[in-house]
């Protein structure tokens, strides 16, 4: 497999499309275990990307990874998050310590042009054949074990042939898209315009680090410090906000975020680096299925959330160690395929509809109401807090009483119903639209 590229045909066991955190991540494991693994990344590292919040249920990944050291090196530590609140501060702070079991009670944030590079290269000390500038154009399957890659790259169109086919192509969903299994959310739809800043005011003390989300009649923002005195700053927007827009992209984003006073505070001295601004539309997608027989879904290639809560890193690493289970597995006991792809879809699809439930009613007048001021009935801001650190698939303590939350939600909906009518057929307008700006491969569903 180490042939150069220039000739016409590479082989391998698993090909591994994509070189981000879910890609990288199931690479590394395979080759771990003794597999052949190409791993091809369309572009070069260092590259742009967004989702730079990660979680606490990431750092058990990143030690058995063996990458824990190098993350803590690129990273700004993290204790929690920061909601806007009605208390003489204006916000309150859900810290992970108070997280429910044995979560790790901090998570860091990086730069994903850094973060993704250290991963990859982890990938290639580990024995994988990682390549960059790679581009997957299509997946031709002649059997189970027999896939076909057709790949540009700067020196021309080359085949791989492979026994096992990982799609971890993020938003460009390769094969989802090509199998014609992609499905846009029929319950959630909004779009995203983020950048880059200089000068944003932090926090002080051991909340310096905290991401902060505030909401807007719009939708919501995000404000993530970064190392070297960067700040992640975005508003994701309902899709007919967004089609307002008159002028360039940085005007409208600085003008959107002056909507909500604290960000204006804090953005009072920022200025924005290189100029650039960048957007993402038709934001909640999946696939009907996660695989098939010699093929695997993982990642942003799988599924897409709504970014509010930063599981899109910890979804991805956590469904490449998966990925490394299942397919190792099904190359020894072809057999036990499906039903190795089926538990894994089932977890993560259980895992992903716990978030997805917050998701879809963040911006609602209830759950703002409940976030504002929250109180600790029977635990239950705690499991929410637990639910923020990314421990949404085996806590039992957690689980129930989110179910609780649900109820006290219910609640709340019943003394606002009127209110809560207008919201629910607004999101249902929404969804029905599109917003089709975008530099960051968002799919056509």
């Amino acid at each position: 497999m180490q042939a150069e590229t220039a000739n016409a045909n590479l082989s391998c066991e698993v090909l591994v499309i994509g070189g981000g955190p879910a890609g990288s991540t199931v690479a590394a494991l395979l080759a771990r275990r003794g597999r052949r693994v190409l791993l091809l990344e369309k572009a070069r590292h260092p590259r742009f990307h967004i989702g730079e919040s990660l979680l606490p249920m990431n750092l058990p990944i990143f030690e058995r990874l063996g990458v824990l050291d190098k993350v803590r090196a690129i990273g700004v530590h993290k204790n929690g998050a920061e909601f806007e609140a009605s208390n003489a501060r204006g916000y309150n702070t859900f810290d992970f310590v108070r997280s429910l079991g044995d979560t790790p009670t901090h998570a860091y944030q990086v730069l994903r042009q850094d973060f993704d590079a250290m991963l990859f290269a982890h990938a290639r000390e580990a024995g994988v054949d990682a390549r960059e500038a790679h581009d997957v154009m299509h997946v031709d399957q002649r059997g189970p074990r027999e896939l076909l890659a057709r790949v540009r790259t700067p020196e021309g169109e080359v085949t791989v042939r492979a026994e096992y086919v990982v799609d971890a192509s993020g938003r460009d969903t390769l094969l989802a898209r090509t199998r014609k299994l992609l499905r846009r959310s029929r319950t959630h739809q909004s779009a995203a315009l983020y950048a880059h800043y200089r000068g944003v005011a932090r926090r002080s003390g051991e909340e310096a680090g905290n991401i902060g989300i505030y909401r807007f009649e719009h939708g919501w923002m995000w404000l993530i410090p970064l190392p070297d005195d960067t700040m992640s700053v975005g508003a994701v927007c309902r899709p007919d906000y967004l089609k307002q827009r008159r002028g360039d992209r940085a005007a409208f984003l600085r003008d959107t975020l002056d909507r909500h006073p604290v960000v204006r505070e804090r953005m009072r001295d920022a200025a924005l680096i290189d100029g650039s601004v960048h957007a993402a539309g038709n934001y909640a997608y999946d696939a009907a299925r996660m695989g098939g027989p010699g093929w695997l879904l993982i990642g942003d290639a799988f599924a897409f959330l709504d970014p509010v809560f930063s599981t899109g890193v910890f979804l991805a690493m956590h469904g490449g160690e998966l990925a490394a289970e299942v397919v190792d597995r099904a190359l020894r006991d072809p057999v036990r395929e499906a039903r190795l792809q089926r538990r894994m879809e089932r977890r993560l699809r259980a895992g992903m509809k716990r978030v997805a439930w917050f998701i879809h009613r963040f911006t609602s007048p209830s759950i703002r109401r409940m976030f504002r001021a929250p109180r600790n009935v029977l635990n239950v801001e705690r499991a929410v807090i637990s639910m923020l650190a990314g421990d949404i698939f085996d806590n039992r303590r957690v689980h129930w009483r989110l179910r609780v939350f649900r109820w006290i939600h219910a609640g709340f909906v019943l003394t606002g119903l009127r209110e809560w009518r207008a919201a629910q057929r607004d999101r249902r307008a929404q969804v029905k639209r599109r917003f089709r700006e975008t530099d960051d491969s968002a799919p056509a569903a």
